[in-house]
C-alpha cells in the first residue's frame, strides 16, 4: 500500500467539522462514538488525560440523552459534529467543540444539574464529570432539536501547528 502525502491537507471537511457521526440511541454505539472520540483527541493534539476527560464527558452526555431524553428507546437519532474553535484570548490555544442533537422533549435548562455531591446514592453525576472536564458547557432548544454544546481548549504548548 501507498503512502499518501498528507502535507497541507486540514483536518476540517469542507462544511468544517473535523468529525460528524449521525448514529441512533442504541447504548451499544457508544463503544464505537468513544473510540472515535479517543482518536479524534488524540490527532487534535489533546494530553492522554484530556483525551480520557473528553471521551468521558461526551460519553455521559450521550447515556444522558439516551436515557432521559429517549426514555431508553434504541432507535431514536443523535448527531455529533466535531469542530475546530478559535481560542478565546491570546493565552489560549484551539479548542475541540463537540455538538450533540437530539430530537427529543425539550429540556428545561434548570434541570441540568447533578445530583448534590455529599448524596452517597449511585447515579446523577455525570454532568459533575461533564462539567469539571470541559471548559464550555451549553444547552440550547433550536425549533425542535437539542443541542448540547461542549468545548475543550488545548494547552498551548500542546497545539498543533495545522495550514
Amino acid at each position: 500500500m501507498r503512502e499518501r502525502d498528507t502535507t497541507g491537507i486540514s483536518l476540517a471537511s469542507k462544511d468544517g467539522f473535523l468529525l460528524k457521526l449521525e448514529l441512533l440511541s442504541d447504548p451499544k454505539l457508544l463503544f464505537v462514538v468513544r473510540g472515535a472520540l479517543e482518536r479524534l483527541t488524540e490527532v487534535f493534539g489533546f494530553s492522554p488525560p484530556d483525551r480520557r476527560s473528553v471521551t468521558r464527558a461526551v460519553d455521559e452526555a450521550l447515556t444522558n440523552i439516551m436515557r432521559h431524553c429517549y426514555k431508553g428507546r434504541t432507535d431514536q437519532p443523535i448527531e455529533l459534529c466535531c469542530s475546530r474553535v478559535p481560542p478565546r484570548s491570546s493565552e489560549q490555544a484551539d479548542g475541540l467543540e463537540i455538538l450533540l442533537c437530539d430530537q427529543g422533549p425539550a429540556i428545561d435548562p434548570a434541570k441540568l444539574r447533578g445530583r448534590r455531591l455529599d448524596e452517597i446514592k449511585p447515579g446523577g453525576l455525570g454532568l459533575h464529570f461533564i462539567r469539571q472536564s470541559m471548559d464550555t458547557v451549553e444547552y440550547r432548544r433550536v425549533g425542535t432539536i437539542n443541542q448540547f454544546r461542549l468545548v475543550k481548549y488545548l494547552q498551548p504548548s500542546t497545539q498543533l501547528h495545522t495550514p
